[in-house]
């Protein structure tokens, strides 16, 4: 078991690492942060201080170094625009963020999961159906355009709730609904397929023939077994919360994370973005490697395979 763990922390680790070269390696591609801060009509002389000051002088590998030097030592860069440290800035918009991510994977879990698995406890019923079609028309409007009907119908035609904005609980319920409307569709639809996977494997027809009672070989049986698979794709999600926030954080004008980081790329603010790329991948990483965790605590045959 502790080699199963160690290889996916050091996968984890791994993966990380590569993360944080692809992004400070495209975002130094995209553009001459000089010339977005300063801007195009600035004497060469200023845009050749600037550059000096932050190091952008400097040759690709030699920035490079000094940057994961800087990661390992706890300093993530300081904002050119704000003059702050980055990861001081981040961790301001964090709790905003988590206003609107947490409530949404709640609502993920309490309403996609069970209605998947009523739907596949009742095949082919009025209710199956309508299961089905909900979750396909969830998980295939995009976020922004699922976010843009919101608004449209409760806060233009009904007037019911604000377009946009932080300053009451109301503000927080369109981009909530915007994030988790997509995920629960997702979840119904893989927690509907393991459980009827599930139902059709022998050792259920054996739980029912000896007399359990039907509710008991759901929860007993049924359930635990088709957890690996729901599990999977809930770890993903926990992964891609802060991702999943950039567009709706945008179109709600909401101060979180992914906002940020909208605003921190247009102005080639680099050590910001590199911050929130940083966040994003940490956190698609952990949940990840728990998910590998829950897999080899499920299902103890995996803990014999080798790693790959």
């Amino acid at each position: 078991m502790i080699r199963f763990f160690l290889a996916r922390l050091l996968r984890a680790f791994i993966t990380i690492l590569a993360v944080i070269t692809f992004a400070f390696v495209v975002l130094r591609m995209s553009g001459d942060p000089a010339q977005v801060m300063l801007g195009p009509d600035v004497p060469q002389e200023a845009v050749d201080a600037f550059r000096k000051a932050w190091g952008l002088d400097q040759p690709l590998w030699i920035q490079y170094l000094a940057y994961m030097k800087s990661i390992f030592t706890g300093d993530f860069g300081v904002s050119m625009r704000d003059k702050a440290s980055a990861l001081q800035l981040v961790i301001e918009r964090i709790p905003a963020t988590l206003q609107l991510t947490i409530p949404a994977l709640l609502l993920k879990l309490v309403i996609g999961i069970p209605a998947g698995v009523y739907a596949a406890l009742h095949r082919q019923s009025f209710t199956d159906r309508g299961v089905i079609m909900l979750a396909i028309v969830g998980f295939t409007i995009p976020s922004f355009v699922m976010g843009l009907l919101l608004v449209l119908v409760f806060s233009i035609i009904l007037g019911l709730l604000p377009s946009g904005g932080q300053d009451t609980w109301q503000h927080g319920i369109l981009p909530t609904l915007t994030m988790s409307i997509g995920g629960i569709g997702i979840l119904a639809r893989f927690s509907r397929s393991a459980m009827i996977e599930v139902m059709g494997h022998h050792y259920i027809r054996t739980a029912s023939a000896k007399g359990l009672k039907w509710r008991d070989v759901v929860w007993r049986h049924a359930l635990p077994n088709a957890a690996v698979p729901i599990v999977t794709i809930v770890g993903f999600m926990v992964g891609t919360l802060i991702a999943g926030a950039v567009v709706v954080e945008s179109i709600f004008s909401w101060p979180g994370i992914g906002r940020l980081l909208v605003v921190s790329v247009s102005n080639r603010d680099l050590a910001v973005v590199q911050c929130i790329l940083l966040v994003i991948a940490a956190t698609m990483v952990v949940s990840n490697l728990i998910v590998d965790m829950l897999y080899g605590w499920l299902d103890p045959r995996l803990r014999a395979q080798p790693a790959h």
